[in-house]
């Protein structure tokens, strides 16, 4: 297996961590003085926190069989499922249950 294939999802749960860092900052600071409603903060928190427990996710996938498939189909399935907490986009909630799917089988992707 190339090493690329290794590398490429570390890298990117690593910087996927750090934008989930920079989102709890800004949901902590700029986020909640606005005048947003508390369901638009309760999804953002949620989506922040799914958004960094799959960064974690991410830095194991190189110690899986398929690292690029597995890679692949848990960060799509981070923006479809996190988007739209974080955007609050209500065209994005129709994206949700792909998100939540591809996101279970980003984790069964990692179990071969």
């Amino acid at each position: 297996m190339p090493e690329w294939s290794r590398v490429f999802p570390r890298r990117l749960g690593a910087l996927s961590g750090a934008a989930a860092v920079g989102a709890a900052a800004y949901g902590a600071h700029d986020f909640h003085r606005s005048d947003r409603d508390d369901y638009l903060k309760e999804l953002y928190e949620t989506a922040n926190i799914y958004h960094f427990l799959h960064s974690l996710a991410l830095l194991a996938v190189p110690h899986c069989r398929y690292p690029l498939m597995a890679g692949s189909i848990l960060s799509r399935g981070m923006g479809m499922f996190s988007g739209h907490g974080m955007t609050g986009d209500p065209i994005l909630t129709k994206a949700l249950p792909y998100g939540g799917s591809l996101l279970n089988l980003g984790w069964i992707a990692m179990a071969p």
